[in-house]
């Protein structure tokens, strides 16, 4: 089972669809709504934690996205401490999503945080425990 916290913005165009709705009924995750403001014909706003499994997660996102709703992590993200990074390139073996990367020629592991899914491979593979996970910021999936 894959669980997050999201927030999700509602732009006032959608606010009337079941789109949530839709979440258990499309992609079988469920969903526990911690905090709603959604009012007719203005842009809503709902945390919610959903759970399922990575595949439908992932795939339920995207369908959120695909109305324009933006999507943010309210939970955690996976941040790199640079004075802590030796570039060893070990953390781009394990990421799946190609968030980490190295720059060739230079050699340098690249972390590109929108890329990242807070899957957590690398903080194991991390030699000098450079990768770190922190609360997560305002930033949202795109």
């Amino acid at each position: 089972m894959y669980s997050k916290i999201l927030i999700l913005r509602f732009p006032k165009t959608v606010v009337h669809q079941p789109i949530v709705c839709d979440l258990v009924k499309q992609y079988e995750l469920t969903f526990n709504i911690l905090n709603a403001t959604i009012l007719p014909r203005k842009e809503g706003v709902m945390v919610l934690e959903l759970s399922g499994t990575r595949k439908n997660f992932k795939d339920g996102v995207k369908y959120l996205k695909s109305h324009g709703i933006h999507v943010k992590n309210a939970s955690q993200e996976v941040k790199r401490n640079n004075k802590k990074c030796i570039h060893c390139g070990v953390c781009t073996a394990v990421c799946p999503t190609g968030a980490l990367s190295i720059q060739r020629p230079e050699m340098l592991v690249v972390f590109d945080q929108q890329k990242c899914s807070v899957c957590e491979l690398c903080i194991s593979a991390c030699i000098t425990r450079a990768m770190e996970v922190r609360p997560a910021t305002n930033t949202f999936f795109t």
